[in-house]
């Protein structure tokens, strides 16, 4: 039977080993205890009966109460194991944050970090270009920098490689020596 022990909100870890070390201490007939990542203020317990349940968290800091239903292990199934989606996303990709607070900008991925789920991006609309880190699941590909399908670098196809001999070909020569004319003044 799977028991909801109802505990102080950012007081979860505490509470559970507590209650762990009472169920060591008096030898209990608990099989487990979870805390699942994202809910607060509930622990999960596994126990054979209520009563053993009951006597784990009876008495304790931080714990309030145990919750009067039972629970399946279907129900938490999805608290409890974690789900592993494929990350199809690159560096260069260009994405549409689809998450607070730049929701439906676009921007251009400069880095992923698949253990923390993690992409940062730069805003395409920004005129200075700022790294901002968004989660993976609040981000989806628009355009792929080298489409699925595309020659890979060094496959050139042959008109490919007529065109870079002509440009090959052309010399063009600047003369450094002279100013280009630029924003600045002379006298600045």
């Amino acid at each position: 039977m799977i028991f909801v022990i109802k505990v102080t909100t950012n007081k979860e870890d505490r509470a559970m080993e507590l209650i762990s070390a009472k169920i060591h201490k008096k030898s209990l007939n608990v099989f487990s205890l979870a805390r699942p990542h994202g809910l607060r203020g509930y622990l999960f317990l596994e126990a054979e009966d209520r009563e053993s349940a009951e006597e784990a968290a009876f008495n304790l800091p931080y714990v309030k109460g145990i919750v009067g239903k039972t629970v399946t292990y279907d129900e938490i199934k999805n608290m409890i194991e974690p789900v592993l989606e494929e990350i199809n996303i690159e560096k260069g990709d260009i994405v549409e944050i689809i998450g607070e607070p730049f929701k439906k900008e676009k921007a251009k991925v400069i880095r992923i970090d698949k253990g923390k789920g993690e992409a940062v991006v730069t805003l395409l609309a920004a005129v200075v270009p700022i790294p901002v880190t968004v989660k993976l699941d609040n981000v989806k590909v628009i355009r792929r920098e080298k489409q699925e399908g595309e020659q890979e670098e060094g496959e050139e196809d042959e008109s490919n490689k007529e065109d870079s001999e002509s440009e090959e070909k052309l010399d063009i020569k600047m003369d450094y020596s002279e100013p280009a004319g630029g924003l600045i003044p002379d006298d600045y």
